[in-house]
């Protein structure tokens, strides 16, 4: 099986801490935990942590999920602050740009065929 690119290993954990993070300040932190917009920020940080798990594991899929998942964060910063709306494309553009990068392909064409 092919190694696992060191930018994969990066960009999975990083979804996996920030997914976890956000779930125990939005769950723990929140003051109303029954809002009906938990619902929907619970399911997008769950939806990180098993992106970037899947990730690491070489699951192609996976880096369509997290890329879909900072697609929605720029759509979400065109209504904050430019300089957020900046970092979101900037953060979307490194993540893209890594994860499609040659020796990613390579390693998620190796993890499908090595299941």
């Amino acid at each position: 099986m092919m190694k696992r690119p060191i930018s994969v290993t990066l960009i999975g954990w990083l979804f996996i801490v920030t997914g976890s993070v956000g779930l125990v300040y939005h769950t723990v932190g929140e003051r109303h935990p029954f809002d009906g917009e938990l619902i929907w920020i619970v399911l997008l940080r769950l939806l990180a942590i098993v992106g970037g798990g899947f990730l690491l594991r070489g699951r192609n899929w996976a880096r369509w999920l997290l890329i879909a998942w900072m697609v929605y964060h720029v759509a979400l910063s065109v209504f904050h602050s430019p300089f957020e709306l900046v970092v979101h494309v900037v953060v979307l553009a490194a993540f893209a740009w890594l994860l499609f990068r040659p020796d990613a392909s390579a390693y998620f064409r190796g993890a499908r065929a090595n299941p």
